[in-house]
């Protein structure tokens, strides 16, 4: 299994996102996380702030948008679909908004099946990242868990794709404005005795470890 898993964008360790794919350059690009913002606001943001086809090609990497809302109802069509990348590029926004689309289109259960096959590398970054972890829990006080856009089901996920073991805090202690949410993420996980890895904006988690391996030792270990 594949993990790219950065607090912010591509971060710092690009060249093992290139390692991690091969001779692979070709990327689906999920922005579903920015669903619950207009066709304009997002438009201007990928304007004037962030172009993930511009970040990715960078590197050579040949980027093409993928929304998870065409799949809704439809995981045999979209496993179709992803099997004709490489990667699988998950941008940040709100993270109970994506969870909701990947759970929709069926996505969580494609890309574990495709992980576990070793059929393709998953990157994102910010909500895309955090989606990895076990469970969202900590995340409700960096994005708000009712956000529902039109055509999505009101019913909060509270569990994650569980592709790791332990939570992701992005933007902690980061120039971001969510860095004073992610430090009450932090103190609300830590209160608890949750796992997790806050990561500074910049900072990437490369995860190259067996997903069902990591799950028996866990529950050895419990």
């Amino acid at each position: 299994m594949r993990l790219y898993l950065s607090s912010y964008r591509i971060g710092d360790r690009a060249g093992s996102l290139l390692a991690l794919l091969g001779n692979g350059r070709h990327a689906a690009i999920i922005e579903n996380a920015l669903d619950n913002i207009s066709p304009a606001a997002r438009e201007l943001y990928r304007n004037e702030a962030y172009d993930p086809v511009s970040e990715l090609g960078s590197l050579g990497i040949v980027g093409t948008p993928l929304d998870l809302r065409q799949y809704f109802g439809d995981p045999e069509g979209l496993r179709a679909r992803l099997s004709q990348f490489d990667l699988c590029w998950v941008t940040g926004g709100n993270a109970f908004v994506l969870r909701r689309a990947m759970k929709q289109s069926g996505f969580d259960d494609v890309i574990v099946d495709m992980l576990d096959n070793d059929e393709i590398v998953y990157g994102g970054f910010s909500a895309g990242a955090v989606v990895a972890a076990p469970s969202l829990e900590g995340i409700h006080l960096m994005d708000d868990p009712d956000e529902a856009p039109r055509g999505y089901d009101r019913e909060t996920i509270w569990d994650g794709l569980g592709l790791i073991d332990h939570a992701i805090v992005p933007h902690y202690r980061s120039p971001h404005p969510e860095s004073a949410a992610a430090e009450r993420a932090v103190r609300h996980l830590c209160s608890r005795g949750l796992r997790y890895r806050a990561l500074r904006d910049g900072e990437v988690i490369v995860w190259t470890e067996n997903r069902m391996a990591s799950v028996e030792l866990r529950q050895r270990i419990a």
